[in-house]
């Protein structure tokens, strides 16, 4: 799964890295981002690539309330096409959700070591994720924005911290995977298998990231106080 993550870049980098046209929203650092808490996505809105805020934990336009969210901050690539809170976001509404590198916690001498992992060359990537609005029936602009991260297999670099990873694109699939109007799901299913980054880079870091009330640069620094073999 994927449960936390870091973004730190501002917009002006992020703009060499990703397509962005418009950003509709400030960029701020943030070294522990958790479930719930508004995290950035571009999404493709009128032919334009915007760059917008939505909240972690995807909540489905039938849902009661957005408590819903908890649980669903992660779609299996598996069944996210047939699954009934994910199905109609994963053929319409899709995004890439920025970040810089993500944590994972591995259990070590009967404890839980937290790794801090990024792309071999530290570039920032995008994960796989739909999005949902919900609205509350009683006020029509209670308009709630989520989203959520897709999740795919393990691959030989990540499986020796955990079984599940995040689905992070390949560049050259960010246009055709922010298309509304590209709805073949064995297509779609196919990118999740073949066009996703499988070689990461990975460091413990101190438990301090466990408390997201824990927010700073210091989190990514590397935990030395014991050898780990990774």
């Amino acid at each position: 799964m994927c449960g936390r993550f870091v973004r730190f870049r501002n917009l002006e980098q992020l703009r060499d890295f990703f397509p962005i046209d418009t950003a509709m929203c400030k960029v701020t650092a943030n070294y522990n981002v958790a479930p719930s808490q508004e995290i950035l996505a571009i999404v493709c809105r009128d032919g334009e690539n915007r760059l917008e805020k939505f909240h972690w934990g995807l909540v489905p336009f039938w849902a009661k309330d957005t408590s819903m969210g908890n649980r669903l901050i992660n779609a299996r690539a598996e069944t996210a096409a047939s699954k009934p809170s994910f199905r109609n976001a994963f053929k319409k509404r899709r995004c890439l959700i920025i970040a810089d590198g993500f944590y994972e916690w591995r259990p070590v001498n009967g404890r839980k070591q937290p790794v801090f992992i990024t792309l071999p060359d530290k570039r920032p990537f995008a994960f796989a994720g739909l999005w949902e609005t919900w609205n509350k029936k009683s006020d029509s602009d209670s308009a709630y924005h989520s989203c959520t991260i897709i999740t795919i297999e393990a691959s030989d670099s990540m499986r020796q911290i955990h079984h599940r990873m995040p689905a992070v694109l390949n560049t050259q699939v960010y246009e055709t995977w922010l298309d509304s109007k590209y709805q073949d799901i064995l297509a779609l299913e196919s990118i999740l298998k073949n066009d996703v980054i499988t070689e990461f880079a990975s460091c413990p870091v101190s438990s301090v990231v466990n408390s997201v009330r824990n927010n700073d640069p210091s989190n990514l620094e590397p935990y030395t106080q014991m050898q780990l073999d990774f």
